[in-house]
């Protein structure tokens, strides 16, 4: 799906909020390595499950036209600094829900963008009638738990040892999700 682009200035840093385009692919590809590398939030490290232009170029075309996905970029002075997507499921008995993961590059933490790109996404959401949202997240980014349930998630489990990260620590993942009114 697509949505129309939206304008914030936090701090005094402007971004924009905007639906992926196939011209996005290239920057996405490089993006995603760094940003799997700044951080051990990332369900991988850097250069795992590796996806090329041609590959993001596809994935671009799919949840564009796909009626309950959703690509979405965040757009500082030209540039990618982050991006988010919501994937719903073919099959029937799962139609009702999206599962949804964010990102966003180190040096632009602290702005509000992950805020935004998961409102903008709850926001479409709704409009699609979307039943219910669903994310992981390592038990460990507090942060993270915090503005999901700022944002009405709840935690629906735990799966413990989940992650074996590069340090040989096992780490738990925790699983919330965001049901629409009435739905619990």
């Amino acid at each position: 799906m697509i949505i129309d682009d939206q304008e914030y200035r936090v701090k005094g840093m402007q971004y924009t909020i905007r639906s992926a385009v196939e011209k996005d692919a290239d920057t996405l590809c490089s993006l995603r390595v760094q940003l799997d590398g700044e951080t051990e939030n990332m369900d991988r490290e850097a250069g795992e499950a590796f996806i090329d232009v041609a590959g993001f170029r596809e994935l671009i075309r799919m949840d564009t036209a796909k009626r309950n996905h959703l690509f979405l970029v965040a757009v500082a002075s030209g540039d990618i600094v982050g991006y988010c997507r919501c994937a719903g499921s073919e099959l029937k008995r799962f139609s009702h829900q999206v599962e949804f993961g964010v990102c966003v590059a180190r040096a632009f933490w602290g702005y509000g963008i992950g805020r935004e790109l998961l409102e903008s996404s709850l926001q479409w959401v709704e409009q699609q009638g979307i039943e219910k949202v669903t994310l992981k997240v390592l038990a460990t980014n507090d942060k993270a738990i915090r503005l999901y349930e700022a944002g009405g998630f709840e935690i629906e489990g735990v799966l413990k040892r989940d992650r074996r990260h590069a340090d040989g620590q096992y780490y738990d993942t925790v699983v919330m999700a965001r049901f629409s009114d009435g739905m619990k």
